[in-house]
């Protein structure tokens, strides 16, 4: 009787050890796990990915929002003729800190990459490539200036800029415009827009041009 006690309680020994080794070993593995995670990381997180569609895809972005239009949130929408402004432009910003995760963070904030702006028939479309942050509006040309107003960032505000367009740069200095705290005025001003037109039918059709960086 002692016997099979002796057995019994040496079994029962037996199965915690190896039920508690068994732990220790997926608790080891877990460990490894986590700091080679964490060295790989530095103990950093990510930066954030550039946004886009579900593939990644900041064009598809772009393109969608070519087809869209303004509405006429204060002022209706201008006639759809084209005008000297029309064309696409784009930028490049050199600014290498990136954008701080923000949901109050006002619009049109000049973080660095490319940003895309358009003019086309009254309707103004701007959109930065990193972060997929865009707006859309409309536009009227006077002249040697520009007015932006149905911005849904800045509804009830109309900026007025005067512009230049000169060697494939576009040019924009602010008369008036409060929209995003006057971030909009910020970013417009920055750098000029490189027209992502050739200069000629001629360097078009050859290729002989230096495309800017951001244009399709």
């Amino acid at each position: 009787m002692k016997g099979l006690v002796s057995r019994y309680i040496g079994a029962s020994i037996a199965a915690m050890v190896t039920f508690y080794g068994i732990a220790l070993f997926f608790l080891g593995v877990l460990a490894i796990i986590s700091c080679s995670s964490l060295s790989q990381n530095d103990g950093k997180s990510p930066r954030p990915a550039p946004s886009g569609n579900e593939n990644g895809s900041t064009s598809a972005i772009w393109t969608e929002l070519l087809q869209k239009k303004p509405f006429p949130h204060t002022a209706p929408v201008p006639s759809q003729v084209p005008t000297v402004l029309d064309g696409t432009f784009a930028k490049f910003d050199p600014k290498k800190t990136p954008p701080v995760p923000c949901r109050r963070c006002p619009d049109y904030v000049p973080e660095g990459g490319i940003w895309k702006l358009n003019f086309n028939k009254g309707i103004f479309r701007i959109f930065h490539e990193f972060t997929g942050w865009r707006s859309i509006g409309s536009f009227v040309v006077d002249g040697n200036r520009v007015r932006l107003f149905n911005d849904p960032n800045c509804m009830e505000v109309m900026g007025s800029y005067t512009w230049t367009l000169k060697e494939g740069r576009l040019r924009l200095q602010v008369i008036q415009d409060k929209c995003a705290i006057g971030m909009r005025a910020k970013n417009l001003m920055k750098l000029p827009w490189m027209a992502c037109q050739p200069p000629s039918m001629e360097a078009g059709f050859r290729g002989h041009w230096d495309k800017p960086p951001g244009c399709d």
